[in-house]
Parts: structure tokens; C-alpha cells; sequence
């Protein structure tokens, strides 16, 4: 579906900027709602743009309303907040209880229920792959180097871990070198979760030899309009740290970000990117 106008609700990283190139090129303009702490409207030069804090849902919905979007998307890393700091106002307020109440249940019950919020003011909430879905990554191997039979082995068990953990609404990453799983996400993200897996004792440190499979993986169930998984390279720089040998993510439900430059580094480190079947 073409929009004419689309706001989007920004937190930090490259996504953002990715979503915002894909609608100009398709013709669609761009409020953007910079979510205070974690993108700010200088990070935004080239579009409208305006601070909001996490909590203040009434200026936000009055501000989407009097910029006509025709809907919304969210982007970018937003950490999960400590609710008892927040200041929300009237209306935020009123949404406050039923979102600590999902929040107690996880990850996805919190962004599920952030949707429906969205959905009950009347606005529209629609994924940023719709914008860019030419980020989304393709089925096989990107770059030059290809997994052994032994790294795939390690890569599809990642896969198969990550989506257990993720069906409880843990995570969704996990490492496994030579079948044995290193570590799997919490709230901690990607990125700790690596440099707990680089402070490991074995065989993927030893500088020589890398070992162990990074897998992103979307949650069965997941409210897939927010916060499919993203590889980029810090994501990249995580996984050479930990001395691992690839990433896995699932085809046509995650983001790579900057490609080229993501799979010029990759093939240099030896490390492989792949996307796999989420079944097998």
C-alpha cells in the first residue's frame, strides 16, 4: 500500500534512517517522533521531526493527528524503561497500567499491546518493512564466505534455540559452537550477550580458528510490526570480538543493514552471513 505521509516513532541506530530513505523513494513523506534518550531531532536534519519522552502518549497522538499521517511505524533500539521514572501524561497515564501489565509478560507482550494502543487512538500501525523491505534479508549466504557442514549444523541449531527462547518471549539470539550452546539473549541484547561469549573459555577464542554461530531469530507469534531482528555492524564487530565464525538470521524476516559494507568486513574476518528457512 502507497502513503502520502507516514510518521515515524524513532529510537536509536541505523534503522531509522534506512526506513526514512526507503519512503522518499517511494514518494512518501515523514513525520518524525524522536523518542527522548534515544534519538534526537538533530538526528533527523532532512525531515520534520519533534522530541517526545516515552509516557507523553498525548502530545504524540495530538502531533500524528495534526501532521495528517495516514499511518506509523517504529524503528530504531529503544531500551525498556524503568516505569516507575516515567512522567506520562493524562493519556499516557491512562494506558500506563495495561502496559506494565504487559510488560510483566515479556517483551512482546509490551510491543503487542503499544500497537493496540496506536490502534485504539485511531492510527494506523504498519511494519518499517513496508518501507524498506529491500533490507530484509535475502534466502543463503551473503558474501564470499561459505559455512561448513559443521557450521550450518551450528547455525540451524542457533536457529532452533533462538525460536524456543523466543516462543517464551525471552530473547531473540543465541550462540552454539559445535552443538553445545554458549549463551542465549535476555534483556541484556545482542550485543552483551556477545561480550559474555567473548569472556568464555574455548575453542572460538582462539584467534586461530573461529568457531560458534550467532542466530537472530523473529519470536513465533511475534507482533512482527515491531522489532524484527537487526544485523548490522556493531552486530558484526559483537561476533568478531566473541571469535565466532557466522551469523544466522532468518530469510525474509530480518534487517541487514549497510550490506555491502556489512559482507566486505565479514568476508574479511572470514565470517559468513546467512539466511535460513525458520523450519529447516
Amino acid at each position: 500500500m502507497a502513503y502520502a505521509k507516514v510518521g515515524l516513532i524513532a529510537g536509536g541506530g541505523p534503522l531509522p534512517h534506512a526506513v526514512i530513505a526507503g519512503a522518499k523513494a517511494s514518494g512518501t513523506q515523514v513525520f518524525v517522533a524522536a523518542l527522548k534518550g534515544f534519538s534526537t531531532p538533530n538526528d533527523f536534519t532532512d525531515v520534520d521531526t519533534d522530541l517526545f519522552r516515552l509516557g507523553e502518549i498525548g502530545r504524540l497522538v495530538k502531533t500524528l493527528k495534526a501532521q495528517k499521517v495516514e499511518a506509523i511505524c517504529f524503528a530504531g533500539i529503544v531500551k525498556r524503561p524503568d516505569f516507575t521514572a516515567l512522567r506520562p501524561d493524562a493519556r499516557g497515564l491512562k494506558y500506563l497500567p495495561g502496559v506494565i501489565k504487559a510488560a510483566a509478560k515479556g517483551d512482546d507482550s509490551l510491543l503487542r499491546y503499544v500497537t493496540q494502543m496506536f490502534e485504539k487512538e485511531s492510527i494506523a500501525v504498519i511494519g518499517p518493512q513496508e518501507l524498506c523491505a529491500s533490507l530484509l534479508a535475502p534466502a543463503g549466504v551473503m558474501g564470499a564466505i561459505q559455512p561448513s557442514q559443521a557450521q550450518l549444523a551450528d547455525a540451524q541449531k542457533s536457529r532452533d534455540i533462538a525460536k524456543a527462547i523466543g516462543a517464551l518471549d525471552i530473547g531473540q539470539a543465541a550462540v552454539v559452537s559445535a552443538g553445545l550452546v554458549l549463551a542465549v539473549e535476555a534483556q541484556e541484547g545482542t550485543d552483551l550477550m556477545l561480550r559474555r561469549v567473548g569472556a568464555l573459555p574455548g575453542s572460538h577464542k582462539n584467534g586461530k580458528m573461529r568457531a560458534g554461530v550467532l542466530a537472530k531469530m523473529v519470536k513465533p507469534g511475534q507482533e512482527d510490526r515491531i522489532d524484527l531482528p537487526v544485523v548490522g555492524l556493531n552486530t558484526l564487530d559483537g561476533v568478531i570480538a566473541a571469535g565466532l565464525s557466522g551469523i544466522a538470521v532468518e530469510a525474509g524476516r530480518a534487517f541487514i543493514m549497510d550490506k555491502p559494507a556489512l559482507t566486505e568486513r565479514a568476508d574479511a574476518a572470514g565470517i559468513f552471513i546467512i539466511g535460513l528457512d525458520p523450519q529447516g
